[in-house]
């Protein structure tokens, strides 16, 4: 049961005759990439179209440059699906469907998961086992809910230096610019993560972070109106769960 595909829902249409779950699988990702600041960034740019119960990607080859991002329900899935199909990460157009393959975490919720070994067991013959691997689709390939160790993929802020002492600095009245000044940042933020949060909108230019001075960024647009369109989107949106960004623009 727990090979079938994921329950579809809401009268979406199929993509790919897949029918629409909860689980979206991502493929044509910059395969450079580490693998936990992938997981990272797809997190941070996929948690603005609802909650995520995980983000899955592998170190095996035949799984570089993929990636499955597991959503709370459909209707998120969905969105995120139609909002992010070829958005640019590193230079190469995301390409997304629905996951042919139930994960895990949401077998388990439903009371259909089958541990790995008892669905070894279970298969009809080692001939036809044979054959349906021959023709495995790598979209296909089993969730694992241990596979990923957290929602964030990082360790607790507790565990980070200073992270306890973190502080928001109140800003000055500062005249409206091109440039924004990002703070509130959990310390494992990177510049890949914050990139695909603000090239979303237009007018990016690029993402600038201090080494010695973790938990804040500035951000760059063309001109001062498409930094406060970006800034109007992204205002207190939540990088992880106890980290929403307070954004201003930058003191010139």
């Amino acid at each position: 049961m727990s090979g079938d595909a994921a329950v579809g829902g809401g009268g979406a249409p199929e993509a790919n005759g897949v029918p629409p779950n909860v689980t979206i699988y991502i493929n044509n990702l910059n395969e450079k990439i580490k693998l936990e600041e992938l997981k990272k960034s797809l997190h941070a740019v996929f948690t603005q179209f609802g909650k995520i119960l995980d983000v899955l990607a592998f170190k095996t080859l035949k799984h570089k440059g993929q990636a499955w991002v597991v959503f709370e329900d459909v209707a998120s899935a969905t969105e995120a699906l139609k909002s992010m199909q070829d958005f640019p990460f590193h230079n190469k157009p995301m390409r997304i469907q629905y996951a042919r393959t139930k994960s895990d975490v949401i077998a388990k919720a439903d009371g259909t998961f089958v541990p790995r070994e008892r669905r070894k067991r279970n298969d009809e013959k080692p001939e036809k086992k044979q054959k349906r691997e021959q023709h495995h689709d790598v979209s296909q390939v089993g969730l694992g809910v241990n596979a990923y160790p957290g929602v964030y993929g990082a360790p607790p802020l507790s565990q980070l230096p200073f992270a306890g002492a973190q502080k928001v600095m109140m800003p000055e009245i500062i005249v409206p610019n091109n440039i924004l000044f990002v703070q509130n940042l959990p310390h494992e933020t990177t510049p890949m993560m914050l990139q695909m949060l603000f090239c979303q909108y237009p007018g990016f230019k690029e993402v600038r972070m201090i080494e010695a001075k973790p938990g804040i960024a500035f951000v760059e647009y063309g001109d001062e109106g498409q930094a406060t369109a970006a800034m109007n989107h992204l205002q207190a949106f939540k990088i992880t769960k106890d980290n929403q960004m307070l954004i201003t623009y930058a003191k010139k």
